[in-house]
């Protein structure tokens, strides 16, 4: 299982020593030796969870700006964390290059709940890259705490999380993880059990 340190966040200086987690198991045989390279860093402070997400990737895919659209489809970076220790609902948040979201709470992709767009005060940042794409983001407390009351991270404290990299209709399809998916029975990211441990500073 991977592990990751989650570090206090002082302002957008932060990202430069903040840890680098790679996002790079394959969710399938096919996936392994794609020419794409994803990484994610996390922080937090009192207010909010700060995330940053990138990829090198040639052939970007940004095509969907529609309210719900299926942002998997397009080059995609998601972030999964379940809040609570030992509550295995998690929010999953994707994004395209368009910054358009994808933003759903559940306890598996069959119980999962998607919101409107503009509902929470999550607002993905894209831009463009040299070689890809990248994006920042935060995730308010007082937005977790609609579903989860009683999150309040303090140095020491751990949740469950994971990071994925995809493209379905891509010209390179592709899917990645940080912390590894299993295959069987079916592989999927909505797999809170698979998530790795991300540990507040």
């Amino acid at each position: 299982m991977e592990e990751y340190k989650i570090t206090r966040y002082c302002g957008p200086e932060t990202w430069a020593t903040a840890p680098i987690l790679e996002i790079n198991q394959p969710l399938r045989p096919e996936y392994a030796n794609v020419p794409i390279q994803a990484w994610a860093q996390v922080c937090y402070d009192d207010e909010a969870l700060y995330v940053h997400l990138w990829a090198k990737e040639e052939h970007i895919r940004a095509e969907l700006t529609g309210l719900l659209d299926e942002i998997c489809e397009d080059s995609c970076l998601e972030f999964f964390f379940s809040p609570i220790a030992g509550d295995l609902r998690y929010f999953n948040i994707e994004c395209n290059p368009n910054g358009k979201l994808f933003l759903g709470m559940g306890r598996d992709v069959y119980s999962l709940v998607r919101f409107i767009p503009e509902f929470p005060s999550i607002h993905p940042e894209p831009k463009r890259t040299e070689d890809g794409w990248e994006l920042h983001y935060s995730i308010p407390y007082t937005f977790i705490r609609t579903f989860f009351p009683t999150f309040c991270p303090a140095p020491g404290d751990t949740m469950r999380a994971n990071c994925y990299k995809c493209g379905d209709k891509t010209e390179i399809p592709h899917c990645l993880a940080w912390n590894p998916v299993p295959i069987l029975p079916m592989a999927s990211f909505h797999n809170p059990e698979a998530f790795g441990l991300m540990h507040f500073e």
